[in-house]
């Protein structure tokens, strides 16, 4: 599409609707980067907000866009779309020209993330800058209120939107893999707007205006004048103002990083505020939001790539005295210093928390767990060594850094690991993918000094107040409120500097949980008495799951081994037609030895995090065998009986879960209705069917006469015609217990017949008898007298044992 040098803007973006539905994705992509290159700024400008939408979709989801969540590498239009949308490209270019002349895009409050949009319409300041001080304003004729984006803004609103925006997939179709053209998008846009090396490229036009305005104090619960803090700026004043024309060129090159972190930020994370947190815990309140898999898993890679930005300070920023480096630095190494506290640490923990807490009890749960775990591993993710072995972990690199991370976000690491054990004494452990969730865990929290780093953490949180009585005031960076790793204040001279540390600590982990939690809140520690309780019994669920993963294992080998060529023609064992608890399709040998694998290692770990003794494993290992035998896994799990039959408790369905008790499902039918087995022939199976229904409808009175008999050969009637003997107990559903009400009447079943073994049994019968030189009628009757003589020797065999 030949793009004209100048015309009226509507008449472009009238021309692009009608001829963009007939074009394919590489020919919109053609035409567009002719029009960006040719067109000017102020028709550009009228296009954008629809260019925008047709790329991204509508934000109530009714427009799909061009789906870059379903656009994977295999597709033909990926590498166009991706070199389309990347931070050097074309689109790009458009926003940049289009920023340069202070254009305003209207976005509508309505969909704007649930605690800004519910500040806003309460006419209360939001709390992220980037809503801060923006004209909210009603469309002519609505009352639906809007906010003014500049181009840059609605275009990384838009871009974010797409995740979380209901789209309408074909069913063939789902999004949520990490080689999509979003996913792939999402980690370009951070390695450029947040580079671990090097600056920000500069825009190619002359921005005259930022986008990020300055935070205005954050209202707040929580007093600090105890602390003597005096509510200081965060950051240095141009990292929150907007940078003009005429100011500072550095100062200039992060704000389009600010604005991508914010917007990603508040439309992935913020869903959640702690007020309404504190609601959600009512059963009676609708959640505002759920989170997929898809989305969880683009939040983990924005949490690798924060670390990995925030690792990337200047190692003389980190080691020089907090002036002096504060001083000098500029504004995107202040920028790394603070980017997790202060942008993202509450918002993702309240994020996780409510994952934590509603993620259904399957496996997909995995992706919630590992992002939880990346961001409590920072150290994985530092350019300078600190933890490239994976033997060490946490032990590697500046020891200072990590345990002040830990202080900084400490509920990350407690309560986050406490709502994980409540998960875990719920999952079906015998499941390899459950069982490696739980291995992960106890591994990460395994690492050499953590444990100790989180229980020193928890003692200085329980400090008395009065430790920081003789604190000095100071106005300077905190941990809660922005730090970086280290502490940043100084105190009173009179203060030795072991006595500084401590109470610099103190103050951050007090500091840390007061802004999450409340002053009033109760602390449960990790390493309590009250969580210790909770960790034996995972302990012990542990182990009863291991012994169940190692009898599936071993009775599936031992199954596997008995197999043989002819095993299709044998007529299976009662256990295989009974429902014995078995292995599932995701449950195969090899998948059992994993789960025996990973159970003992996160065993182990357990142990080693909380400190249990030998003795301690030893009695638990001892009392979970000891109710492990045969006659233990023959009882029915915990019930309690209804009118319809057994009701499973709460109780009986953990039990269930975990393998440690089962129902022993039998078929309690007619048996000669039971479905067609794979070694019978279905023909032969229906055609003895009709004749054994022929002959007991015939010939019914008279074979209730002979196995009515008391004597020998009424038991030898019985033998044959009866079906099993109505005086051996079995444990039967009280459910099905009509049927079994009413005695089976005697009668022939000529099924057994229709067996390929008897089948097969019969044809080496009749080739030996041939060999023999006996004819059809001779090995007949041969057949005939041997089944009567086996009838009679059983007959014999079973009244000698009533009788002993």
């Amino acid at each position: 599409m030949a793009a004209p040098g100048l015309q009226h803007p509507g008449f472009l973006l009238a021309n692009l609707k009608v001829d963009f539905p007939n074009k394919t994705l590489a020919q919109r992509c053609q035409d567009l980067v002719k029009i960006i290159e040719d067109c000017h700024a102020k028709e550009l400008h009228a296009i954008f907000s629809w260019l925008v939408e047709s790329v991204f979709g509508s934000l109530d989801g009714v427009l799909g866009g061009w789906n870059l969540r379903l656009l994977h590498s295999r597709c033909g239009d990926f590498a166009l779309v991706i070199d389309f949308l990347k931070p050097s490209g074309p689109m790009m270019k458009l926003v940049y020209k289009l920023q340069a002349e202070e254009y305003k895009y209207e976005v509508p409050v309505n969909y704007l993330p649930f605690p800004v949009k519910t500040s806003i319409q309460e006419g209360v300041l939001p709390d992220c800058p980037l809503f801060q001080n923006r004209p909210h304003f009603p469309m002519s004729g609505m009352l639906t209120l809007n906010m003014a984006l500049n181009p840059f803004e609605f275009f990384m609103f838009y871009f974010a939107s797409c995740l979380i925006t209901p789209k309408s997939f074909p069913v063939c179709q789902h999004g949520g893999t990490t080689d999509s053209a979003y996913f792939i998008l999402v980690d370009m846009y951070l390695k450029y707007f947040l580079p671990t090396e090097g600056s920000v490229p500069p825009s190619p036009f002359s921005d005259s205006r930022g986008s990020v305005s300055a935070p205005s104090p954050r209202s707040s619960n929580i007093s600090l004048t105890g602390y003597g803090l005096h509510s200081p700026s965060l950051l240095k004043h141009h990292i929150f103002h907007q940078p003009s024309v005429n100011a500072d060129p550095a100062a200039q090159e992060i704000w389009r990083s600010e604005t991508l972190l914010q917007m990603f930020v508040e439309v992935w994370l913020h869903h959640y505020s702690l007020e309404m947190y504190q609601k959600l815990q009512s059963p009676q309140v609708k959640e505002p939001f759920s989170p997929s898999e898809e989305h969880v898993l683009v939040v983990r890679l924005l949490v690798k790539h924060l670390h990995a930005f925030s690792n990337s300070l200047k190692v003389e920023q980190l080691s020089s005295s907090p002036t002096h480096s504060h001083a000098h630095a500029s504004p995107l190494e202040e920028f790394k210093r603070v980017v997790l506290q202060r942008f993202v640490q509450q918002k993702l923990f309240l994020f996780l928390q409510h994952c934590f807490g509603h993620w259904p009890l399957d496996a997909s749960f995995r992706a919630v767990l590992e992002t939880w775990l990346s961001f409590i591993q920072p150290w994985r993710y530092a350019n300078n060594n600190m933890a490239n072995s994976p033997a060490d972990g946490c032990s590697r690199g500046d020891p200072e850094r990590r345990e002040s991370f830990v202080q900084e976000n400490l509920l990350v690491y407690t309560k986050l690991f406490q709502v994980f054990l409540n998960r875990a004494v719920r999952m079906d452990l015998v499941n390899a993918k459950n069982a490696l969730m739980l291995f992960r865990v106890a591994k990460v929290f395994s690492q050499p000094y953590l444990a100790d780093m989180i229980h020193k953490a928890e003692q200085l949180f329980l400090e008395p107040e009065m430790v920081l009585h003789h604190r000095q005031p100071r106005v300077c960076l905190t941990p809660g409120q922005g730090g970086s790793f280290q502490s940043s204040g100084q105190g009173g001279g009179f203060l030795s500097s072991r006595q500084r540390t401590v109470t610099d600590a103190v103050f951050r982990v007090k500091s840390h949980v007061y802004a999450l939690e409340g002053q009033d809140c109760r602390y449960k520690q990790m390493f309590g008495s009250e969580l210790r309780a909770v960790v034996v019994k995972l302990v012990q669920i542990v182990a009863q799951a291991r012994q169940t993963a190692k009898r599936i294992s071993d009775r599936s080998s031992q199954a596997a081994a008995n197999k043989s060529f002819l095993s299709w023609f044998a007529a299976p064992s009662s256990d295989s037609h009974n429902g014995l608890y078995g292995v599932e399709p995701e449950e195969s040998s090899e998948c059992l030895k994993k789960t025996h694998e990973f159970l003992d290692k996160a065993l182990e770990n357990l142990c080693a995090i909380f400190k249990l003794n030998q003795s301690q494993l030893t009695q638990v290992l001892a009392s979970v065998a000891s109710r492990q035998d045969d006659d233990e896994s023959k009882r029915l799990p915990d019930c309690t009986v209804g009118e319809r039959g057994l009701v499973l408790t709460d109780l009986g369905r953990l039990q269930i879960i975990n393998g440690l008790r089962k129902f022993d499902i039998q078929y309690q039918g007619d048996p000669e209705l039971q479905p067609i087995r794979s070694y019978e022939n279905a023909l032969l199976v229906r055609f003895f069917y009709r004749m054994s229904s022929l002959l007991n409808a015939k010939f019914e009175g008279h074979m209730s006469e002979l196995c009515s008999r008391t004597d020998f050969a009424g038991r030898l009637c019985r033998h044959y015609l009866a079906g099993p003997d109505p005086d051996v107990a079995q444990s039967r559903s009280p459910a099905s217990s009509c049927y079994w009400d009413r005695k089976r009447r005697p009668g022939v079943s000529l099924r057994p017949l229709a067996s390929y073994r008897t089948l097969l049994a019969l044809g080496l019968c009749y080739a030996t008898g041939a060999l023999l030189s006996f004819g059809p009628v001779a090995s007949t009757l041969l057949i005939v007298a041997a089944v009567f003589l086996h009838g009679v020797t059983v007959t014999l065999l079973v009244d000698k044992w009533k009788t002993h």
